[in-house]
């Protein structure tokens, strides 16, 4: 009776159907097609009114002075030249410098760096190049100095940031696997500080994006140049075109940068999101 007994539940047991194992993840996409195309396509849009409103506008020939023989795209193409050449420096000051300041060594530094990138920042921009034309005189690298030193903060501070979130946990066990303090810094640290670096970089950008436009007043040229003329002659196309540039050009760099911080993010730390 024992072994019939025992039978039914062998049976019942043996019918249980296994536990299965976890449907692998599927991975998302980064960049939706909504993120790829919704800004570029508002930005056209606004670009493409404004040329259709200047083609039937009467200018006054003050105005078409000012916009005549490819002046808006020289100083479209100036305040580019600007915008990308003081994020690089910004990138090669401000990114080593706020790795060195993460260091053991040079950690004591680090609240006298912030202190002197948050003077740069709290001063007026317009002050700021004011002194540094009076320095160095007129001219591009006065304007590049100055948005260089405008645009140090966002960047240093998120490295530092970033750099300090890390779990001290993880930096032990890779020295306790064998690696090397540079190992460490590029294969562990740096990666998990990437999406902080990142978001500092998208403000420096849209920073300088804003403060070339100052750099009229240096000589630097740039869309600023339209701006002026458009308030001292108190000719509002010329201030509408130089503003408008100005603000599509911010919102470009900003999706751009949108874009590279969601592409340059690394994989594993999108692992249970």
């Amino acid at each position: 009776m024992r072994d019939e007994e025992r039978e039914p539940e062998e049976a019942e047991e043996a019918e249980e159907p296994e536990p299965r194992p976890p449907a692998p993840a599927v991975p998302q996409r980064r960049i939706s097609w909504q993120k790829l195309t919704f800004l570029p396509a508002f930005v056209i849009a606004v670009l493409l009114a404004t040329w259709l409103w200047f083609e039937q506008a009467e200018l006054d020939p003050l105005s078409e002075n000012a916009l005549a023989e490819g002046r808006v795209t020289e100083a479209l193409w100036q305040h580019i030249q600007l915008t990308a050449i003081s994020t690089f420096f910004v990138l090669i000051i401000a990114i080593p410098t706020g790795i060195l300041l993460t260091r053991p060594t040079l950690r004591k530094a680090t609240p006298v760096a912030l202190a002197l990138a948050n003077t740069g920042q709290a001063t007026p921009a317009i002050g700021l190049l004011a002194l540094l034309v009076i320095w160095l005189g007129i001219g591009r690298r006065s304007a590049l100095i100055g948005i260089i030193i405008y645009a140090i903060l966002p960047v240093l501070s998120n490295t530092i940031a970033g750099l300090k979130a890390n779990e001290p946990a993880l930096l032990e066990a890779a020295r306790g696997i064998g690696m090397s303090p540079l190992g460490v810094l590029t294969r562990v640290e740096l990666p998990l500080a990437v999406p902080l670096i990142l978001a500092g970089v998208r403000t420096a950008l849209v920073l300088n994006v804003g403060t070339a436009t100052l750099a009229v007043f240096g000589g630097g040229g740039g869309l600023g140049v339209l701006i002026t003329t458009g308030i001292t002659s108190q000719r509002m196309p010329v201030l509408m075109l130089g503003s408008i540039l100005t603000v599509s050009l911010a919102l470009l760099v900003d999706w751009l940068a949108s874009l590279a911080e969601l592409l340059l993010r690394p994989r594993g730390l999108e692992v249970g999101t």
